[in-house]
């Protein structure tokens, strides 16, 4: 493929100039020697610093042992790469993927991952109740010692990566399939940070670990339809775990309430039947004290009080004299208009109430007929 023209450098025109096969070599020797210099210097001025980008730092090496570890700036060195310098970025956030890889993170597109099935040999990973779950993952992490990241390993990145699977099979190796997919992946990433910090703080490389994601934690393709079918019925469980609780929360409240206010009523009743009776005791205790100092007024005044009682209830009296044939009304209690039989003569020698006799008795009243 041809290529455009484009400005020569001034040294090659320089050259180009020089007419080589009719040049007097014996004569030319300090022109070359000079040619020679002027090369030596530029190629020394070219190679004697060195810009850092503020995100990192540069590790400077002599003849291959590390002489210094420079900051971000413009810096001067060896030239003709006696000194090189290697940057490493200290003040970003590196980070590894398990189970798939980033494709497209520009700003004017949708971020793309793949997740092939190469990646499965990463994310494919057996619990401790023998099943198996696609475990994907991202570990992040930041430099702190250029000179360590460099130099203690080989490879630092694959023993990242190998580390942080082996510590993440043999967390999920110990765990429950169900735990792993649902209540314990904040739990496992914690637990994968901490390991892997002490893994990579012994083998000394300089870095600290940010943060361990899980990413997606799904079973297997071919069995996803019946997880899903477990969750859904997971999720009912918890549905109707919580309309049991509100219900629970309705009744128990209102039956507390019912229940105190029963206890309270029963507790009022009590105290009431209680002063009823203690009232009735010393009631009964003071009229048996009345009765043994004077018996007969005693039992005369309860049967006055008993027919004051009885008295106002019944509807007509009718009293019964001895000889006599038929009952005589004497008064309607039930109206204020006298008896008619009242109103007509008695022929009866005696037709009134008559007081208490000699012998000290009342006439017995009664009700609807003779007893």
């Amino acid at each position: 493929m041809s290529r455009g023209p484009r400005d020569n450098h001034p040294i090659e025109q320089w050259a180009s100039q020089i007419d080589w096969k009719n040049t007097n070599w014996q004569g030319g020797a300090a022109s070359i020697l000079v040619f020679i210099v002027f090369l030596a210097v530029v190629w020394g001025g070219m190679t004697s610093y060195y810009t850092v980008q503020p995100e990192g730092q540069a590790v400077v090496k002599r003849f291959g042992r590390v002489v210094a570890v420079k900051p971000p700036g413009l810096h001067f060195k060896l030239p003709f790469g006696i000194d090189q310098q290697t940057f490493v970025p200290t003040a970003r956030v590196l980070k590894q993927e398990f189970g798939f890889r980033t494709v497209d993170t520009s700003l004017d597109s949708v971020t793309e991952y793949d997740k092939g099935s190469t990646h499965q040999d990463e994310s494919l990973m057996l619990t401790g109740d023998l099943k198996v779950v696609d475990v994907e993952w991202v570990v992040q992490f930041r430099v702190d010692d250029p000179n360590k990241y460099l130099h203690r390993v080989r490879d630092i990145e694959q023993t990242i990566r190998d580390s942080s699977e082996a510590v993440m099979r043999r967390i999920v190796g110990n765990s429950l399939g169900s735990d792993v997919l649902t209540i314990k992946r904040v739990q496992i990433a914690t637990t994968a940070k901490e390991e892997l910090q002490e893994i990579l703080t012994a083998f000394d490389m300089g870095i600290t670990i940010g943060t361990v994601e899980l990413q997606d934690v799904t079973p297997p393709d071919p069995v996803k339809p019946a997880f899903n079918e477990v969750n859904q019925a997971e999720q009912e469980k918890e549905r109707m775990i919580n309309e049991a609780e509100k219900r629970r929360n309705q009744m128990v409240p209102r039956a507390s309430g019912e229940a105190k206010q029963l206890i309270e009523a029963a507790e009022g009743y009590r105290a009431q039947r209680v002063n009823r009776a203690t009232g009735e005791v010393a009631r009964f205790k003071a009229i048996t004290d009345e009765y043994r100092n004077s018996p007969e007024v005693t039992r005369r005044r309860m049967h006055l009080e008993m027919i004051d009682s009885v008295m106002p209830n019944l509807g007509r009296v009718i009293v019964v004299e001895p000889g006599q044939t038929s009952p005589i009304p004497l008064m309607n209690l039930d109206s204020n208009i006298p008896s008619p039989a009242l109103l007509a003569p008695q022929t009866a020698p005696q037709s009134s109430v008559r007081g208490p006799s000699s012998s000290g008795q009342m006439p017995s009243p009664r009700t609807g007929g003779q007893r």
